[in-house]
């Protein structure tokens, strides 16, 4: 293990139907609107506010003595043999961007669920962390169509809110009865990437559709959206006639209601907190939509790149991934790149737009995250001093697990740190113990 004591090496550059019935529906929108650590703003005016005059101690080469002892215990603690001989590592001064510590820091490694970090940046980036998704239901030719608009956070009361308006629509136009059908065609027909296993579907994520009812995992979400739809409309004394088929709405069919969903800020902190593989797929594809590409694994991760690339300067050397949520056996990331995705959040310049990655991170000991205590992170000797104190995404898959994140160390200063492991031989649990530990080095708790 060595420690990289300078900045060289960062590839940042610079940031720069009759008209009786017609008139009959009621046309509805039903919008929804919807720390534990320091906020983003306090990231970046940590980060805007760099020192000119050497008030610390240096040691080393450039490091301070702080620093210094950073470097030291992870070059010890790096060597864990739980970490296994594939391991990339590095640890950033997120005022100054010097390089505190890496071993193998450009080494490409499968990220996981590290990938996440790219798709929320490039989705924020793209549409805006106030852009909502709309879901509507249209009718024509005695059908109601239930048309699906990306909402991954779509919840059976949002579509009982619609089928009540729809509802309402039937009877005031005084048609006795309907068909129902639901229109998916906003993404192309469901494919694996490239690296899935067919055993991911229905268990790591569901066949990559436009329309989604309660985040509910199956082989078909959007009929399976129908059928709620239906049962709704029935509750409303609407008679449903038939089965729920698929099929593409009319221009001249009429619009009956709408549902906005929450922001996008809030869905991307959702899948953050909660590792959510679903609604990382969605984003990567409404986001390829956005910037004008089709909504495909390919399409989505190609404006990813050039989002990273082109708009923050982000390297893409050793840069591969071929979904949004990370389970791409083939995807690979080095650490640095990682690390650079995430130091972009202590930039001032960015803070508004990328505020609800940082606020989405888990956080050590938080329950309901993937650093809770029900996922037994931070509950050694060595990390749970850590707790609390430590924001990061996780990542697992078979032979791959991975931190990034953030911590305020003991001099003061936020750390950006990213650890990722591939092909350990070591129980899961004992790497993912070793790696809160390293995060806890890094805090200076575990001094």
């Amino acid at each position: 293990m060595s420690s990289a004591n300078s900045s060289s090496g960062r590839h940042r550059k610079a940031k720069p139907m009759s008209v009786a019935v017609r008139r009959a529906f009621i046309i509805a929108a039903v919008p929804v609107t919807g720390a534990l650590l320091s906020a983003p703003s306090a990231l970046a005016a940590d980060k805007s506010t760099k020192t000119t005059t050497a008030t610390q101690a240096v040691a080393g080469d450039g490091l301070d003595s702080a620093e210094q002892k950073i470097a030291d215990n992870l070059n010890t603690r790096a060597q864990n043999p739980n970490l296994g001989d594939t391991f990339s590592g590095i640890v950033l001064d997120s005022k100054s961007d010097k390089v505190i510590w890496g071993h193998d820091a450009d080494t490409a490694l499968m990220p996981a669920s590290n990938a996440k970090l790219a798709t929320a940046t490039a989705a924020l980036t793209v549409l805006g962390p106030e852009h909502r998704f709309t879901t509507k239901v249209v009718y024509g030719d005695g059908t109601l169509t239930l048309i699906g608009g990306g909402d991954r956070l779509l919840s059976t009361a949002d579509v009982t809110d619609l089928a009540k308006s729809a509802a309402a629509g039937v009877k005031s136009a005084g048609l006795g009865s309907v068909k129902v059908r639901i229109d998916d065609s906003l993404f192309a027909e469901p494919s694996m990437a490239n690296g899935w296993n067919d055993s991911y579907y229905d268990d790591q994520v569901s066949p990559v559709r436009s329309l989604v009812v309660d985040g509910l995992l199956s082989a078909d979400t959007s009929i399976d959206a129908g059928k709620i739809f239906a049962k709704q409309l029935a509750d409303q004394g609407v008679t449903v006639d038939g089965e729920v088929t698929r099929g593409t709405a009319s221009a001249t069919d009429v619009p009956v209601g709408q549902h906005l969903s929450p922001t996008l800020a809030e869905a991307v902190k959702k899948m953050l907190k909660t590792s959510n593989n679903d609604i990382a797929e969605t984003m990567l594809r409404m986001t390829a939509i956005a910037a004008g590409k089709p909504a495909t694994f390919e399409d989505g991760t190609a404006v990813v790149r050039d989002v990273l690339n082109r708009r923050y300067g982000v390297s893409m050397e050793n840069f591969e991934i071929y979904d949004g949520s990370g389970l791409s056996r083939a995807n690979r990331i080095p650490a640095r790149t990682v690390a650079d995705i995430l130091d972009l959040l202590t930039d001032p310049r960015y803070s508004h737009r990328l505020r609800s990655i940082d606020e989405g991170l888990p956080v050590a000991g938080e329950a309901g995250s993937t650093l809770g205590p029900e996922w037994g992170r931070f509950d050694t000797p060595d990390s749970q001093c850590a707790v609390g104190q430590v924001k990061a995404k996780t990542g697992t898959l078979t032979g791959a697990i991975a931190l990034s994140g953030l911590t305020k160390a003991a001099d003061g200063r936020w750390k950006v740190f990213s650890f990722i492991e591939n092909q350990s031989s070591a129980d899961p649990a004992a790497t993912k113990d070793t790696l809160d530990g390293l995060a806890a080095t890094v805090n200076g708790c575990w001094a």
